[in-house]
């Protein structure tokens, strides 16, 4: 192929400027999102905060932690829990299972979980989801507060669009009170921020993101199938 029909081809996929001179397989996939829902009333949940820490530098996959507020009747209230994280885990549950929702928990793509206490389990998930089939859609996170979402490549449907910002540097959390009295508990790429941008349905659409809540986070839009669907696509990039 032509250089000149090449980039044509890249720009039409919607890749962002500084990965038009990258290999042809640069946009084969989007990262692995990988979502540990935890909780720092949870006695058992300080292992799989350290795993998931250690994925967080991993390429090719975005790791968030999703701090929920089911174990603060336990004496310590979590400094990172919303209500909102919470639901998202739900609606994983009822998809996936169990039903009753627990932590440590890892989800891997939408489309499996596994405790987040079994390394082994999570890293068989995050293999398998590295060797899946060509994903969905192509992302661009813009300047100006914009989120650009491509057409689909195959197949129709709806699913929807969330905005998450994430603080990249580990947080550790004494806690005083609790199943965890005493402990430091360590935590990695601490979810801060959800918003649904809206819904996408296979054709190219551009999204108006809402301003960061706080300073330093970085930025990652997920595509993902409506209520607690499979990932169809992800980008991380700096906060819009």
């Amino acid at each position: 192929m032509k250089a000149l029909e090449r980039l044509l081809v890249i720009v039409a996929l919607g890749v962002v400027p500084e990965a038009i001179t990258a290999p042809d397989t640069a946009w084969a996939k989007s990262p692995v999102v990988v979502e540990l829902f935890t909780a720092q009333g949870c006695a058992s949940c300080k292992q799989a905060n350290r795993l998931i820490a250690q994925i967080a530098g991993r390429p090719g996959v975005i790791a968030l932690t999703w701090s929920v507020d089911y174990w603060d009747y336990l004496g310590w209230k979590d400094t990172f829990a919303q209500p909102e994280f919470t639901a998202r885990q739900r609606a994983y549950g009822r998809r996936l299972g169990p039903r009753d929702v627990y932590t440590p928990q890892v989800v891997v793509d939408g489309s499996a979980q596994v405790s987040g206490d079994d390394a082994d389990g999570v890293e068989a998930l995050i293999r398998k989801a590295e060797h899946s089939h060509l994903r969905q859609p192509k992302i661009r996170i813009l300047s100006g507060r914009r989120v650009k979402v491509g057409p689909a490549e195959t197949g129709k449907g709806t699913a929807d669009v969330w905005l998450v910002r994430y603080d990249p540097h580990e947080q550790d959390v004494k806690v005083t009170a609790g199943d965890n009295r005493g402990a430091v508990v360590v935590h990695q790429n601490v979810v801060r921020q959800l918003v649904r941008l809206g819904t996408w349905t296979g054709r190219p659409k551009t999204y108006k993101a809402p301003d960061a809540e706080e300073k330093g986070l970085n930025t990652v839009v997920i595509v993902q199938g409506i209520r607690g669907g499979p990932v169809l696509g992800a980008a991380d990039g700096k906060t819009p």
